[in-house]
């Protein structure tokens, strides 16, 4: 599993990019691929847990969503996660 941190700096401009993202976010999760994903709370950023295999995988399925270089997002952090409880 991976789990990827995003930072918002309230360029409005990403919210044009959000109704495609959760399109694909959607269809992830359908495939199990995404776990979980949503805003923080104060909406400063958001948080996105998948479940694959290698990094590779986790660049490719970044750069297939255009939200991740939309402006107003930063990709904060990218790591490897190991749940004990799933």
């Amino acid at each position: 599993m991976y789990v990827v941190e995003l930072a918002f700096d309230g360029n409005p401009a990403r919210l044009q990019a959000r109704p495609a993202h959760r399109e694909v976010l959607k269809e992830l999760r359908e495939r199990g691929v995404v776990v979980m994903a949503g805003p923080w709370a104060d909406d400063s950023g958001a948080l996105l847990i998948v479940d694959i295999d290698s990094a590779e995988e986790l660049e490719r399925l970044l750069d297939d969503d255009p939200y991740y270089r939309a402006p107003g997002v930063t990709i904060t952090s990218k790591r490897q996660w190991a749940p004990v409880i799933r």
